[in-house]
């Protein structure tokens, strides 16, 4: 039986996805109750990019079923002085249990569970983030239940965490919809692939527009993401002016249902991607959705790992 990988929220059926919530729901209601659910168990954490919720959730989760988990700095271990990936896989892979990378380049992670023989995690790359959109699809799923027919729409750049939300959208029969400058839509082959897979599931096919509004218009959940992702600073004069009426402000909402919520995965850059009265207001759930990171990593743990 082929290894388990939690690479993208593509390579998991409808079924696997919703299994993840059931247990998400059940580890974050009783964490007592998982407390040795990986008791003398390792994680390897590589960490090529600077990291926040992604560390803390998957230390702490890590910790809280019994286990431990080894944070690994590029800069620490010895790819930052030429040593393969394919070795260091296979190194690892007799030394720790699974392992979570934030890279940049997604080939990593591909080497990663092509070398060794233990679950990778992604937790971030240049193409995919789908421990950030299974977060997001859950805390969206507390509040509302059946997700099937709710529309997302992110405005913004279609970067990383845009693309993994396309593939949960398709996964849970939702509608999906981009509004993003010229030049800054998605990854064209991750579109087709998105494409296919809801023609294959009987759901939505996502749309890409230019216009902030027509994306957000009838919307359940508005997401946005920073304009400049790491890596891309030396564009940011650049994409400031791109992005300009890009921004997620009050009136944006306003075309969005009356109860939609407002996403984030955060760092936000208030004033720039959203407004401050819109991330900081009542509609914004961006801290539900942090919190949930550790929630829903520690169903993934235990199911990689358990």
């Amino acid at each position: 039986m082929a290894q388990k990988h939690f690479i993208s929220l593509k390579d998991w059926s409808r079924e696997e996805v919703l299994a993840l919530f059931e247990l998400s729901a059940r580890i974050k209601s009783d964490p007592g109750a998982y407390s040795g659910a990986l008791r003398g168990k390792s994680l390897g954490m590589i960490f090529q990019k600077a990291s926040t919720r992604t560390r803390v959730s998957f230390e702490v989760g890590m910790f809280q079923l019994g286990g431990q988990a080894l944070f690994l700095s590029a800069n620490d271990i010895q790819l930052h002085r030429g040593e393969t990936i394919a070795d260091t896989a296979q190194v690892l892979s007799r030394m720790v249990h699974a392992v979570m990378a934030r890279v940049f380049a997604h080939q990593d992670i591909l080497d990663l569970a092509k070398y060794g023989s233990i679950p990778v995690i992604n937790g971030l790359s240049d193409l995919l983030h789908p421990c950030q959109a299974l977060a997001d699809y859950f805390t969206l799923r507390e509040r509302r239940g059946d997700l099937t027919g709710l529309k997302m729409a992110y405005v913004g750049d279609g970067n990383n965490v845009a693309h993994e939300l396309m593939f949960g959208a398709v996964k849970l029969g939702m509608q999906m919809s981009v509004g993003c400058p010229k030049g800054y839509e998605p990854n064209p082959l991750i579109f087709k692939s998105a494409a296919r897979e809801a023609r294959k599931l009987g759901s939505p096919v996502p749309e890409v527009t230019h216009d902030p509004m027509a994306a957000v218009s009838g919307a359940d959940v508005v997401y946005t993401d920073v304009w400049t992702s790491m890596g891309q600073e030396a564009e940011a004069k650049k994409r400031l002016e791109a992005f300009e009426g890009y921004e997620v402000t009050p009136k944006t909402m306003k075309a969005a249902r009356p109860q939609a919520v407002f996403m984030h995965c955060l760092p936000a850059h208030r004033g720039e991607e959203v407004a401050a009265e819109v991330i900081d207001g009542p509609r914004s759930v961006v801290f539900d959705e942090a919190e949930n990171r550790l929630h829903v990593q520690k169903a993934v743990l235990v199911t990689l790992m358990g």
